[in-house]
Order: C-alpha cells, then structure tokens, then sequence
C-alpha cells in the first residue's frame, strides 16, 4: 500500500503542481488584501477537490455507459499525461497559465470568483488530473487500495492549498529560475508515469 500511496501522490503532485499554480495565484489576487486571497485560496481547493472526487467515484461507471474500454481509457490517459508531461519540459504549460491569469486580467468583470475560474478548473482540477484520478482509482483494487489513492489526492490538494496561501512568499523565496527548473524536472518524471499507464493498457488489451 505504501508504493500505490507513493506512486499516486507523484501522479497528482506532477500533474496538479502546486508550485506551478502558486504564482498564477499570486498574480490573480495581487492587490488583494489577506482575508479574500485566503478566501479564494480555499474554496478554489475545496471545488477542485469534488470535481475530482467525482470523477474518480464515478469515472469507470460512466465509461461502460459510453463503451469506453478500462484500457482504451488508460492508454488514452497515458497519451494525455505525456503531452502534459512535454509541456511541462518546454515551459508550455505555464505559459498556458499565464495567458489565462491575462485573460482574468483584462476582463476582472467576467471573473468575479477566480475560485472557480481559472483557479479549481481547469487549473487544479484540469484535463490530466481527472484522468489520472480516474485511472488510479481503476488500478487499484478493493476499499483499502482506493483510500490510499483518495488518501494520495488529499495530500497533494493540501499542499496545493497551502501554496495558495503562501503563493506571493514562496515566489519570491524561490525566483523564477528555480521553479522553472523544478517544472522541468516534474515534467521529465511524469512522463516516465505516462509511459507506463500506456504500457499497462497495451499489456491488458493483449494479455
């Protein structure tokens, strides 16, 4: 249970990045005084927590509605996660993020809440991590293996919460070069886990 624990938690921290959202964070509530930064730290946590609660409850349900294969699912997850995985090694990801955090900028009146939008989805709770919640909860076998993966998710969305809250200290304790190289250095290990969600998909389909 502790390498599934492990395993999980690398999954979401990568493909989360709490380090990576913490700046997008910073600039969205920049001016902003510390209760409404706290605010919107926490319930952008908490709605990005039930949106992938959800999914990962009710993910492999809703493929066998839509005929989608467990495998097919995991191969096509595997795909995903490793062009987020490429994005992440050549800083696409976050200019991604950045020209959405612009966006909020140029129209504040069209994003009231940035808790929801851009911050819980589709920054937190985006494409890659409802796939990877879906795909570990399918890997995994019986209650106990699914706690630890919830166990995992909850972990990472702390930290990601706790990095909201500290998002204008933390950026200015680490500077852009060394997140820029932090991110590059997940974006390598993810990609490793990418391969291998498709590598076990390819192996079920023919095993």
């Amino acid at each position: 249970m502790i390498e599934l624990y492990i395993s999980a938690f690398v999954t979401f921290f990568v493909v989360i990045d709490p380090p990576g959202c913490a700046p997008i964070f910073a600039g969205l509530t920049r001016g902003a005084d510390m209760a409404h930064r706290t605010a919107m730290a926490v319930r952008s946590t908490l709605v990005a927590a039930a949106i992938l609660l959800v999914f990962a409850l009710l993910g492999e349900p809703l493929l066998q509605t839509l005929g989608i294969s467990l495998e097919a699912f995991r191969i096509a997850g595997g795909i995903m996660l490793f062009l987020i995985a490429l994005e992440m090694v050549f800083e696409k990801r976050q200019q991604r993020r950045e020209e959405r955090a612009h966006e909020v900028e140029l129209h504040p009146e069209q994003y009231d809440d940035i808790s929801i939008f851009p911050m819980a989805m589709p920054m937190i709770a985006g494409p890659g991590s409802i796939a990877s919640a879906m795909l570990l909860m399918q890997r995994s076998h019986g209650l106990e293996a699914h706690l630890v993966v919830m166990a995992a998710l909850a972990t990472v969305l702390l930290m990601m919460m706790g990095a909201l809250l500290a998002a204008g200290p933390l950026m200015r304790f680490l500077g852009y070069k060394v997140e820029a190289v932090i991110t590059r250095l997940l974006g390598v290990l993810l990609a490793a886990l990418a391969s291998q969600f498709v590598i076990d998909g390819v192996r079920a389909s023919f095993g």
